[in-house]
């Protein structure tokens, strides 16, 4: 198993922010399957702010570069993601068209 943080921040507008919890309290099911289907096994997103944190547990083959990939095949995953960026917006780090953003692991209590 492999475990990733990513962040991204919200365009900062309380009623957005309530429509992206929304969307999120009940994935569609077609994303929710492209998501196992990459190799990720356990998903979370945490907000503080308009700051988002994901943390994904994935098989320890899966990619982002495979993931990136069946994501670009998947229509239903393209409009997903093209609703999304409505509310998201990059962190002031992000390279150009980079949404989340993989964080760096500086800590580690037990290995």
């Amino acid at each position: 198993m492999k475990k990733y943080c990513l962040a991204v921040d919200l365009v900062n507008d309380p009623v957005m922010i309530a429509e992206y919890e929304q969307y999120h309290k009940k994935a569609r099911p077609e994303i929710e399957k492209s998501i196992l289907d990459a190799g990720i096994t356990q998903m979370e997103i945490y907000r503080i702010g308009e700051r988002l944190f994901m943390i994904m547990e994935t098989e320890d083959d899966f990619s982002f570069e495979n993931k990136a990939q069946m994501d670009a095949a998947n229509a239903q995953v393209q409009e997903w993601e093209q609703l999304m960026w409505k509310y998201q917006k990059a962190l002031p780090s992000a390279k150009p068209g980079e949404k989340w953003v993989l964080m760096d692991k500086i800590f580690a209590l037990k290995e």
